[in-house]
């Protein structure tokens, strides 16, 4: 059975030279943790984490306890941290699966060590990793005020006897996209200081995990591995949207390192359907709901299998092009669920079963996520990870054929 066109390729060959890339970037004493979170940030984590375990990424981290347990399904010698944490009920399946979770909460530490009672596992056999909140005020475990003795407190949980292995110390730089760091240096300050309340403690994780994409491209990582060094750690840094071949962007202006690497990074996700139908119509003819689109001249119009059910955000409606021919086709009236109409008028040829790109390059005309994002007012996060899924991911050679691995 043929499938609906609407598809999206993903080239894992692409997502394994970036991988290679960002590894290049940083000093041989750190390891770079993929992250394929929200199924591999819409690209499919079924296609995605194996190929970068090809491309040598000893670590993977997934949202999820589902997440993990899908990427150990599909990668069984990784190093798995599930960084949303788990939920109650969830230790076993942990234990199980060989996960690492980030915890910040005593009852996420009584879950876990319930959960290893039941498997009779050994003291410090169970790997979690604990998350500090430096101030994003997210998830993690508060150093200051308003709850000064919260992570002494969760520190003294680990001890000899207990199954739980504190193998790694955590925080999310939520502002490494600003380029003067003021915000990321008060963040690392407020590390350092969780680091040396844990050195204090008597324990001694491995693993010192802190730093993104704009951390790797900015040329930042050097001094989160000096740090980690300093402590008797191993860096451990989480590049995520750059691995699919984006680069994010920088307040008030991109680094130089940044630009020079965007030319270095390969799109990995091409977003494709084909045009169903073509028609001629008429001057004063209405296209789509509610007829906000009106011909002001004889046009011809182009039917795409695609819609927002899809993830082709509404918001694109009569304001935003697609590709057809390797030439840009605006969209004409409001995108419907499944389908969205483009005027062909100046693309001569036209026909049904010709091609249409929603995202990625066709001939010579290229449309990325940061168009959609732009047109939308969102981010290139937002645009990969809302294409749905019921759009099948497909892997593609260089050559653009279908990958036998293709899910």
């Amino acid at each position: 059975m043929s499938l609906r066109p609407c598809r999206v390729e993903v080239s894992t060959g692409a997502l394994e030279e970036n991988f290679r890339f960002l590894r290049s970037l940083v000093s041989p004493d750190a390891e770079l943790m993929a992250v394929v979170k929200a199924d591999a940030y819409g690209h499919s984590l079924s296609l995605c984490a194996p190929a970068l375990a090809r491309a040598g990424a000893s670590w993977l981290g997934v949202t999820s306890v589902e997440e993990g347990v899908a990427a150990r399904a599909r990668c069984p010698h990784s190093q798995i941290l599930v960084m949303g944490g788990l939920f109650a009920g969830q230790g076993a399946a942990c234990i199980e699966h060989r996960l690492a979770p980030a915890i910040w909460e005593h009852w996420q530490i009584d879950e876990l060590e319930a959960a290893a009672s039941s498997f009779g596992a050994k003291p410090q056999s169970v790997a979690v990793h604990l998350e500090i909140d430096t101030g994003m005020s997210r998830q993690g475990v508060a150093i200051g005020d308003p709850a000064p003795g919260a992570l002494p407190l969760l520190l003294k949980r680990f001890t000899d006897e207990s199954p739980l292995l504190l193998d790694g110390a955590m925080t999310h730089l939520f502002a490494a996209d600003e380029a003067d760091g003021a915000l990321t240096d008060q963040q690392l300050r407020r590390f350092d200081a969780a680091l040396g309340l844990i050195e204090a403690s008597g324990n001694r994780a491995q693993w010192l995990s802190v730093g993104n994409s704009a951390t790797i491209l900015s040329g930042q990582a050097e001094p989160i591995v000096a740090r980690a060094t300093r402590y008797g750690m191993k860096a451990l840094l989480r590049p995520g949207l750059a691995l699919y071949g984006v680069t994010p962007r920088f307040s008030p202006e991109d680094p130089a390192p940044v630009k020079a690497a965007r030319d270095r990074l390969r799109p990995v996700l091409a977003w494709k359907t084909r045009v169903t139908s073509v028609r001629a119509i008429a001057v004063g003819t209405l296209v789509g709901y509610n007829g906000t689109f009106v011909a002001t001249e004889p046009m011809r119009v182009a039917l795409l299998a695609a819609g927002y059910a899809d993830g082709l955000d509404r918001r694109l409606s009569n304001g935003f092009s697609l590709l057809v021919r390797g030439e840009r086709a605006p969209i004409v009236g409001r995108i419907s669920m499944d389908q969205v109409v483009v005027d062909v008028t100046e693309i001569p040829g036209v026909e049904p079963g010709d091609e249409g790109v929603l995202l990625g390059r066709q001939s010579g005309e290229t449309i990325t996520a940061y168009d959609h994002a732009d047109a939308t007012g969102t981010i290139p996060w937002e645009v990969f990870t809302r294409i749905g899924s019921r759009v099948p991911r497909i892997a593609v050679r260089t050559d653009g054929t279908a990958d036998a691995s293709s899910s």
